[in-house]
């Protein structure tokens, strides 16, 4: 198979912006094999961000918002892809595909008892108007079709990570933390039903907007955990944050803005009236490295499972004080960054969802049953091209396919 050019595009649950990636990708499965060729990364304007932020709350969302801000997103996407590929001086003409996550507004794991209260998702940012700003086929729509198979639709990048971490020497835990945090075990030399995944709780989402509300919107995250290193850990509010059902429910198992979202923080903000601002972001700083320390030693090594090697990606990387607790909360494993596998933190999730795409392209599979608890494995990914020259594109590709 010839090595083809995509973009991957990200926009994740901290609602932060778009990060975008141009990778050269050849193979799939376990032999893929991609390089990156250019990056490119998009802040979410403060009025996008709180528009998104809405969306998010079912007190604020409607449908007409909802409706305008799809098609508004696949538009910037589709401008965002245009500036990537002039940066890389490359023609769309040269581009095979641009896979988006989209921008999650709900994701609702789990049905009701009501017959139509089934379990869906929710990802914005319309394939057609990316593919018609771009005049390139796009892909996306990832996490519907593992939901139909049984699954909950995430975590998702398990599958990549397979590819990209697989070690025959070292059991490994990669650990993102976003907006919510989520893992990948995978054991020394692993088959692919043998990896492990499940979203361990809040990431950054709950720092982000404790640190928002007390900065009354100066800052929209803690910058190199400065807050967090002025302030103490509340050891009475931090064993009442571990208590949190969520954290001891059984994976397959995934979270999100719904559960640890701006209502969430509400009842934090309620019950901190005698705490000093900075002791509560370095104790629900400190939260999330034990939720991802607890969420281990509940699920993943009480099943004499063995962590060497713990690897962190994501924005919570570049949160010292952060990076600090996770290596308190587990003292006898080895942690790196995503740098220390020549793999930025900043790009790895669009990287990883230009795999998901060229993938879902190629009409393979590429998702793990075994991470999202799907009953088999699915082709995750619709496809949309507003223009009859990506579809030729597309269709030469499927000749080339062994």
């Amino acid at each position: 198979m010839n090595k083809q050019l995509g973009v991957g595009l990200m926009s994740g649950t901290s609602l932060d912006g778009i990060d975008a990636v141009l990778i050269e990708i050849e193979g799939v499965s376990p032999d893929t094999r991609v390089r990156l060729v250019e990056s490119l990364s998009h802040e979410y304007d403060p009025e996008i961000r709180q528009a998104l932020k809405e969306l998010c709350d079912p007190e604020t969302a409607s449908l007409e918002k909802i409706c305008s801000m799809n098609m508004f997103l696949g538009k910037e996407m589709g401008k965002i892809v245009n500036d990537l590929l002039n940066k890389a001086n490359i023609g769309k003409e040269d581009v095979l595909f641009v896979s988006s996550h989209g921008q999650t507004i709900f994701h609702k794991p789990t049905g009701g008892k009501n017959v139509t209260d089934v379990p869906g998702t929710l990802q914005i940012g319309d394939l057609s108007m990316l593919s018609e700003v771009t005049g390139i086929t796009a892909v996306g729509d990832f996490r519907t079709a593992d939901m139909a198979a049984g699954g909950q639709g995430a975590p998702l990048v398990s599958f990549v990570d397979y590819i990209l971490f697989n070690n025959h020497e070292r059991s490994r835990a990669i650990q993102n933390i976003g907006g919510i945090g989520n893992v990948t075990y995978i054991p020394r030399n692993a088959k692919r039903d043998q990896i492990m995944s499940f979203d361990t709780g809040p990431g950054n989402m709950v720092i982000d907007e404790v640190v928002y509300r007390i900065t009354e919107g100066k800052q929209a995250y803690d910058k190199d955990g400065a807050i967090a290193y002025s302030g103490e850990v509340n050891q009475k509010l931090l064993e009442k944050l571990m208590e949190q059902p969520y954290l001891s429910m059984e994976p397959p198992k995934t979270t999100g803005r719904e559960l640890f979202g701006s209502s969430f923080v509400d009842s934090i903000m309620r019950e901190t009236d005698d705490l000093r601002q900075e002791d509560i972001v370095a104790t629900v700083t400190a939260w999330t490295a034990k939720t991802i320390a607890d969420g281990y030693s509940r699920f993943i090594e009480s099943s004499n499972n063995v962590i060497d090697d713990v690897v962190i990606g994501g924005g919570g990387s570049y949160n010292p004080f952060l990076m600090e607790q996770l290596r308190r909360y587990l003292p006898n494993k080895t942690v790196y960054k995503h740098e220390d596998f020549q793999l930025s933190s900043d790009f790895k999730e669009a990287i990883a969802f230009a795999i998901l795409g060229f993938h879902s392209l190629c009409g393979q599979y590429n998702q793990i049953p075994s991470a999202t608890g799907a009953d088999h494995p699915v082709i995750m990914g619709k496809i949309s091209h507003t223009q009859p020259l990506s579809f030729l594109r597309l269709n030469a590709l499927r000749r080339d396919l062994p």
